[in-house]
This record gives C-alpha cells, sequence and structure tokens, in this order.
C-alpha cells in the first residue's frame, strides 16, 4: 500500500508578520518518527532516545506495549511526546490507528526489543498496536534489542533478527555490560546517543545505511588520542576527540564487519555492536594494535598518537618554586605504530589504512608521510585549533598508495567513513 501524502504543517512565525514570499512557502514538515517500547527494564532508557529525536526536530508518537507500561507510564511518554498514548487496537477506532500510525511514519525505532517483540515482528503476529504498526509500515524499521544474553544467543532469536534483517530492517547489534541483577554479558541496550545516530543515518538516507561489503571481515580501528604522563596529575597529549574513529567503527558494523576499537581516552559512549579495548598511552596503544591486527583484514590508524613521551615520569607532582624556572622536559620518541603495522602485516591481503593530521602543504606532506609509512591508504585533513578536533565535520583527502587521490568534502565525518570503507573494500582481496 502506497503511503498517504501528508499535507504541509503550519508553523508559528516570530519576528513580525511573513511577507508575500514567505507566505507562498509551505511550512517545512517534521520527519514523522514512531517510538516502540517493549517490555524490558531497558524501558526506562527510551526516554533518553525520546529526547533526542524531539529535539532534533522530530514528530515523535510512542507506542509502547501493555507490558513497557509496567516500567514507564503512559503519562510519561505523553508529557514527553506531546500525543496521547495507547498500546491497543481498539483506542480511537474511529481514526484506525494500527493502520494509519504505520502508515503515516517516515521511520519506525523499536528500543528496547525484546526477544518476544522480535520474534513477533519475524513472524508477522499483530496482537497490539505495535506488532500492527510493524506490519503496516511502509519506511524503514530499526530494532534495538535488549535482553539476557542467553536469550540474544538462543538460535530461535538469531533466526529471527537475520529474518527481519533479510527483510531490510535495521537490528542493531545489543552492547555488552551490566544486565538486570548481578549478570554482565551481550544483551544490554545500546545507548541512546547510539540508537540516535543510527535513526539519523537511516533517516536521512531513506533506506537500510548498511552495505555487506565488509560482512565476514575482522576490522581493527584506533580512535582518540594518546596521553604520555609527565607526573601523577599531568600528561602531554592532544585535541583528538575520537569522533572520527568511532564514525569509522560504526559505519563498518553497518556493513557486516567484526570491529574491534582500541579507543585512546575517549569520552564517547561505546558504538552498539563494537568490541572496545581502552588504552592511554602510545605504547599501550602499540601493544593493542599489534594484538588485535594479528586475524585482522583491514587495519585503520585513525587515533591521534603522540610523537613523543617525556624520558621521565617524576613519581610526585612537579613543584612550581618561587624564583626558579622549572627543569627543561626531555623527550624520546615514540614507537611508530603505523609504520610497524605496514611493514610487519599480519596477514596476506591485509589493508592497512592511516590519518595524517597537517597544518599546511596538506597534500603534499601526505603524499611525503604515504611513502614513509608504507600503508595502502593515507587519510590527509588539515587541522587547527578549531579545526577537525572536536568538531562533528572534517574536510579530508585520500591519498592512494597506487597514486590515487579522493577527495572528500567538508561534511559530516560519517561521510568520510564511508569513502574510507568504499575505498578499503575496493583494494580487499576477495574473501575466501
Amino acid at each position: 500500500m502506497d503511503k498517504p501524502t501528508k499535507q504541509p504543517t503550519d508553523r508559528p512565525v516570530t519576528g513580525g508578520e511573513p511577507g508575500p514570499a514567505a507566505a507562498a512557502q509551505p511550512a517545512t514538515e517534521k520527519p514523522s518518527v514512531v517510538l516502540g517500547v517493549s517490555g524490558g527494564i531497558a524501558a526506562y532508557k527510551a526516554c533518553e532516545l525520546l529526547r533526542r529525536l524531539t529535539e532534533s526536530g522530530h514528530d515523535v508518537r510512542v507506542v509502547p506495549t501493555a507490558s513497557a507500561l509496567h516500567f514507564v507510564g503512559e503519562a510519561t511518554w505523553s508529557a514527553l511526546s506531546g500525543h496521547p498514548v495507547a498500546t491497543e487496537v481498539w483506542a480511537d477506532v474511529h481514526e484506525v490507528p494500527h493502520v494509519r500510525i504505520g502508515q503515516a511514519a517516515d521511520l519506525v525505532v523499536v528500543a528496547p526489543a525484546t526477544a518476544d517483540t522480535l520474534a513477533k515482528a519475524a513472524h508477522g503476529l499483530a496482537g497490539d498496536l505495535l506488532t500492527n504498526t510493524l506490519l503496516t509500515a511502509r519506511c524503514p524499521v530499526v530494532f534495538a534489542p535488549a535482553m539476557h544474553t542467553e536469550m540474544w544467543e538462543h538460535p530461535a532469536t538469531q533466526e529471527n533478527v537475520a529474518t527481519l534483517r533479510r527483510r531490510g530492517a535495521v537490528v542493531i547489534e545489543p552492547a555488552v555490560g551490566r544486565l538486570t541483577g548481578v549478570d554482565t554479558g551481550k544483551g544490554r541496550l545500546p545507548d541512546p546517543a547510539e540508537i540516535f545516530e543510527v535513526c539519523r543515518r537511516v533517516l536521512a538516507t531513506g533506506q537500510h545505511p548498511a552495505h555487506d561489503d565488509l560482512a565476514g571481515r575482522h576490522v581493527v580501528v584506533s580512535a582518540g588520542g594518546t596521553r604520555e604522563p609527565l607526573d601523577p596529575v599531568r600528561f602531554l597529549g592532544n585535541r583528538s576527540s575520537g569522533k572520527q574513529g568511532y564514525a569509522l567503527a560504526r559505519a563498518a558494523v553497518a556493513r557486516g564487519a567484526r570491529v574491534t576499537l582500541v579507543s585512546a581516552n575517549s569520552a564517547l559512549p561505546d558504538p552498539a555492536g563494537v568490541d572496545v579495548v581502552r588504552v592511554g598511552t602510545a605504547l599501550h596503544l602499540r601493544e593493542a594494535m599489534l594484538k588485535a591486527a594479528a586475524d585482522a583484514d583491514v587495519v585503520v590508524m585513525a587515533a591521534a598518537v603522540a610523537d613523543f613521551r617525556p624520558a621521565v615520569y617524576a613519581p610526585g607532582k612537579i613543584k612550581k618554586r618561587d624564583g626558579q624556572e622549572p627543569e627543561p622536559i626531555a623527550l624520546v620518541r615514540n614507537p611508530d605504530v603505523l609504520a610497524e603495522l605496514s611493514a610487519e602485516r599480519a596477514r596476506t591481503g591485509q589493508v592497512v589504512v592511516g590519518f595524517a593530521a597537517e597544518t599546511d602543504d596538506v597534500v603534499a606532506n601526505g603524499r611525503a608521510k604515504l611513502a614513509r609509512k608504507g600503508c595502502d591508504l593515507l587519510v590527509v585533513n588539515e587541522v587547527g585549533e578549531h579545526k577537525t578536533f572536536g568538531a562533528e565535520e572534517n574536510e579530508a583527502v585520500v591519498l592512494g598508495a597506487d597514486g590515487s587521490e579522493t577527495p572528500v568534502p567538508y561534511g559530516p565525518k560519517e561521510a568520510l567513513a564511508e569513502t574510507v570503507w568504499d575505498l578499503v573494500a575496493r583494494a580487499l582481496s576477495p574473501a575466501v
């Protein structure tokens, strides 16, 4: 059934009456999102996802299951969304909600999605308003599972997930962490910020954002910035936030890869479906990268690794003494992790990607660095106090060892990540 055409909605105007040109322009309608909430303890986290969706300009209708209301009440969902909440198809029958809600949606996201909800969705059951909505939706659908590890790993759940993915639904891998009670394992609801990012990407593309060109591959990505301790309270570091490396990790998961993320001092939430290894110094990062790269098909060094570290670590805080200048700080070189990974590849056909932050002569310096490091691809970008580090956007050129040059215009770091994986996929040998 074709999705009904939505009519533009009137919007309030501030700052005086609109002129004739403004009056002739129809108001832009907010994207319509249905937030389905299943009956799991993680239902309370969906409030944060709802807040992110509404504050970013989406019109959200919450459709909880009856069980979900045992965890978060109807009044909460109504107040946060600005819409009435119902769980059964018999409410407001004259409006045919079991059909209309799904038909009018631009996106349906179910968070948390319990094993029961995944099973009903996979088998086309329609016993309540949420499952009816899933059947009538002709828009992209995202499921964010949350359940105990044993339930997630059960063959029935895995088959249901495979069925939903085969039909085009996006099923986010659950996170690893603390579950209900004292249990820990895979099955935790991904961070609401991560679910929001998936929803944003799906809405932007109008379809499943994933390709399967990295399916079955092991990808290792480093992110963040290393810190070299000077004394117990001070360190030498850099401005890297890790956002580009995390974007690369998310995009690789979406393309079907098994991803290990070596994260150096980043405060970002763990990307869903990613194995995260946390490190501090350049030496720690080198150790973790060499270990993870042993069976990797692709290694991406996106972290900002310190070139130098203090030659001496002061066991106590270095004191400021009146009338005395501080002692000079002697530095020693850190290992060149990218060059080492490129020179001593653990597997035949392994693709190695490096990043280079430059402040001038970006392409020329990048070409020289590519030759020096021996990697297959080098992403070169211009950095500065207000450029790249910590920003949501990036601009770069990807240089290839074959002489290729792929410019990536200024835009979201996710766009650069997708370009990198496009180039990597072409460089990889066919999977055995």
